[in-house]
């Protein structure tokens, strides 16, 4: 218990101080910046014929593949340093949650890297999401059941 708390002080004592305000102030405006460019590009696939279903697919998709891709040549990182929450609160944040160990462990080979250790990060909003989606699903099935 000792080693867990001198730990904990020396880790203090090297860790720079954060300042609140900045921290929130540049997720809010890098967050609101990202789904600004999703916006514009619902309103771009609009434009070339697709219906609202379909764009914000495309959205989504396309968002994903800029978000890995950025992570795979060490961008999204320095993103991420700046914009703190900010790049968490998108789908972009789950793609870099997802490529990010990937490209960890690419070293240890696709089965035992890559495939075993892909999901550390996003495997549990990924379990915890589905959970609740369908326990949310029965909820609404029992009331709806009930409200007959």
């Amino acid at each position: 218990m000792e080693n867990s708390k001198s730990y904990k002080k020396r880790i203090k004592l090297h860790t720079p101080p954060s300042s609140l305000i900045k921290d929130c102030t540049s997720a809010f405006f890098s967050g609101g910046l990202i789904c600004l460019i999703g916006e514009m590009l619902i309103v771009f696939f609009k434009y070339l014929g697709m219906d609202e279903e379909t764009s914000y697919t495309a959205l989504t998709f396309f968002l994903i593949l800029i978000a890995a891709i950025l992570t795979a040549i060490g961008v999204f990182d320095k993103i991420a340093r700046f914009a703190g929450a900010g790049t968490l609160v998108p789908v972009t944040g789950f793609a870099n949650s997802v490529v990010s160990p990937a490209i960890d462990t690419k070293s240890e080979g696709f089965v035992l890297g890559v495939g075993a250790k892909i999901f550390t990060v996003a495997g549990p909003v990924i379990l915890y999401g589905s959970l609740s989606g369908v326990l949310y699903g029965i909820i609404y099935y029992v009331i709806t059941l009930l409200s007959r």
